[in-house]
């Protein structure tokens, strides 16, 4: 590993005190800035890492695309680097551990996996490495994980944590039910290390129920917000694939045409394998190039799907949940759910991985009676021989779903009543079908009147998302806070003495938003506000600055927009370069680095390794990777 190593005498006390706490904490933010790229923790994310370090059980619950696994991955290898010993990692799917390893090995991080897809001699290979003590991180399925041999080739090693991913699989009351997940209670009492459950769909009953099952003493319990402001939540009841292929390709036509969704994937998601062929094949037939994956076809045939949507060389995969965990793509802008899923965890899981970037993205369900009859018919299928109790739950999970799809609530706050009651309150998303008035029956969309509490925007859920992300854009780009009205004027391209004063006209997205009425943009800016995505500062004449940027020097001479606007060319460049590096190691381009680092680089053109040092979600390794190759970039088409 790239970084220096830490003091074991950090961990020289579980309890430790505030000096200890405080030199876990440097070591972990150093970890996450220098070995995983990213400047500071997300929500929760600090508190399940501190509490790891500190020798506590934790317990975590984030949303799907909230950054669990940096919860156990920035400890272990801080674990690691102190002599503390390995971090053994369950994880209940092959394609998901390949993609961690991968993703952590490209990162300069000792971690392997233990599967059955392995040759022989790679698994003896992980084994002797366990044994040298030369891993820092271990992932193993749950079935490998309960094997008595498994425990016994961890007599006499030093396990330093044990995390269990997807912990909602232990709970005869999840979405996911596992038999194997509750016996890993007898791996952790085997291994006598501090225990770390993470889920991201587990309702309260379900959050006992794993604490219960793992044995988890007195954890520390980390809650993240189940909102997903950037998701746009609809409900369409469609009977015949007819209809609903329809409603699919206006969707990607739509896609295409929008100045937020044009250059993102799309994902289908059906309940059989039989339909994710036959859909996919009604959009070839359209034109549309798309694959299909689940879990029947050859081990090949999935991984030239999955490569092709990698690629880009497919627009849309549709698939059947076999397509699920540990799915990471930052630029998810449309997922469908083509039949109703059996859960709403389930639903909530899969619609969670678009979006990621934190952008504007679509989440349609469609849904009739035929669905309804499937899901029994599945439920049946994989109910023989369990408990009527079990079938009763099954069947509730599904009437639950039944009611979020005929709701008049605001969607996004029946998701997060259904999993966080306590946060219960939230008046509405603005921008799901609900929100916005907008009912739709079959191939028609009529308007329903809107509510007094909540008047319906006059732009769709896409465009009100586009307005914020355009007002961030520009907010990264302003030199100094200025006041809302002036920021309003000057996004839409006001020539009012006060954006001139400013010099407003040459910062890049100024009269971005002239078609949009100045209420819009104000009720966006307040949004933002209410969102802790813009922070208000001063009383008298309050201003607003982009949370988590650095706030100007007083006094200093502000830099001109110009030169905070990047190249295309230098932009263009640099993903050509991580795209072809990230097909050379059979890495995903995220693997490389993340998008944000090539839109850093191509606005602050480094010119030196000092200036890439500076770049956030770079990180030493990744310069000492690439950094020659991305000054030669910028120097040449910059």
């Amino acid at each position: 590993m790239a970084s220096s190593r830490v003091q074991t005498e950090l961990f020289s006390s579980k309890v430790g005190g505030a000096s200890n706490e405080a030199s876990c904490a440097t070591e972990a933010a150093r970890v996450l800035r220098e070995v995983f790229g990213f400047e500071k923790f997300r929500g929760g994310q600090r508190d399940a890492v501190l509490g790891a370090l500190s020798g506590r059980d934790v317990a975590v619950l984030l949303s799907t695309g909230a950054g669990k696994s940096l919860c156990y991955q920035v400890p272990a290898v801080v674990l690691a680097a102190a002599g503390r010993g390995l971090t053994v990692v369950v994880s209940p799917l092959i394609a998901l551990m390949q993609d961690q390893v991968g993703a952590l090995v490209s990162r300069g991080v000792a971690a392997a996996a233990l599967h059955s897809h392995q040759e022989p001699s790679e698994q003896h290979e992980v084994l002797a490495r366990i044994k040298e003590g030369r891993l820092d991180l271990l992932y193993v399925s749950p079935e490998r994980a309960v094997k008595r041999e498994f425990r016994e080739r961890l007599q006499g090693i030093q396990v330093a944590l044990l995390a269990v991913d997807e912990a909602h699989c232990v709970s005869q009351w999840g979405h996911d039910f596992r038999p194997d997940y509750l016996q890993l209670g007898g791996l952790r009492d085997f291994l006598q290390a501090p225990t770390m459950a993470l889920t991201a769909t587990a309702t309260v009953h379900v959050q006992g129920e794993i604490e219960r099952a793992l044995a988890l003493h007195d954890p520390v319990r980390v809650r993240g917000s189940f909102a997903r402001p950037e998701l746009a939540f609809s409900s369409i009841p469609l009977r015949t694939d007819a209809q609903r292929l329809e409603h699919l390709c206006r969707a990607l036509a739509s896609a295409r045409e929008s100045k937020i969704h044009s250059k993102g994937r799309a994902l289908v998601y059906c309940a059989t394998r039989k339909k994710t062929q036959s859909v996919a094949a009604a959009l070839k037939k359209r034109g549309i190039a798309a694959g299909y994956y689940h879990a029947g076809r050859t081990p090949l045939a999935r991984e030239r799907a999955h490569r092709a949507f990698d690629d880009r060389r497919l627009e849309v995969l549709v698939a059947t949940s076999a397509f699920g965990m540990g799915i990471d793509y930052e630029d998810v802008r449309v997922l469908v759910h083509f039949q109703m899923p059996g859960s709403i965890e389930a639903y909530y899981q899969e619609a969670g991985r678009a979006g990621r970037d934190g952008r504007a993205a679509n989440c349609l369900l469609f849904h009739g009676a035929s669905d309804i009859l499937t899901q029994r018919r599945l439920n049946q299928a994989k109910g023989r021989g369990v408990s009527p109790a079990e079938r009763q739950r099954r069947e509730d999970a599904l009437q639950a779903l039944i009611a979020y799809t005929k709701t008049h609530r605001c969607r996004q706050a029946f998701l997060i009543d259904h999993f966080a009651p306590q946060d219960a309150g939230v008046s509405g998303c603005g921008c799901c079908d609900v929100c916005r008035g907008v009912v739709i029956e079959g191939p028609l969309v009529s308007e329903r009147p809107a509510s007094k509490q909540m008047p319906p925007p006059a732009f769709d859920s896409g465009e009100l998302l586009w307005i914020r992300e355009q007002v961030l854009s520009f907010m990264a780009n302003i030199p100094v806070p200025l006041g809302k009205m002036t920021l309003v004027r000057a996004l839409r391209g006001s020539r009012a003495r006060a954006v001139r004063l400013q010099k407003m006209e040459g910062i890049d997205g100024f009269g971005t938003l002239k078609e949009v009425p100045e209420p819009l943009v104000s009720a966006a800016l307040e949004s933002l506000v209410a969102d802790n995505r813009l922070l208000r500062r001063g009383r008298k004449y309050p201003t607003l600055w982009l949370e988590g940027r650095e706030p100007p020097v007083r006094g200093a001479r502000t830099r001109s927009a110009s030169g905070a606007i990047g190249g295309g060319a230098v932009a263009s460049e640099l993903e050509s370069f991580r795209r072809r590096t990230a097909r050379k190691f059979s890495w995903k381009p995220y693997q490389v680095f993340h998008r944000k680092v090539v839109t850093a680089v191509s606005r602050a053109k480094p010119q030196t390794m000092e200036d890439l040092a500076v770049i956030p979600g770079l990180g030493p390794i990744n310069i000492e990777r690439y950094g020659d190759a991305i000054l030669k970039i910028v120097r040449e088409h910059g």
